[in-house]
């Protein structure tokens, strides 16, 4: 499996579980919930932060905080 931090802008996954806990449940608050379709918008020039399409609108994370996200990829 996948972390969202390797996800390729216009690539898209679905979210399937967090591999921290502690940052999992600011992230569910943030409509990061497992079974969602992700994908990546952009990324600043060095990487950090990041911008996903999640549930209609566009959330930034930062590196760390995608590095928690478990994803499959969608073909």
């Amino acid at each position: 499996m996948n972390s969202l931090d390797h996800l390729k802008a216009g690539q898209k996954a679905i979210i399937m579980s967090f591999a921290n806990d502690a940052l999992s449940s600011k992230l569910i608050e943030m409509g990061c919930l497992p079974g969602e379709l992700v994908s990546l918008s952009k990324t600043a020039p060095l990487g950090c932060p990041m911008a996903i399409n999640i549930a209609g609108y566009e959330l930034s994370l930062r590196k760390d905080e995608a590095a928690a996200v478990i994803i499959e990829l969608v073909a």
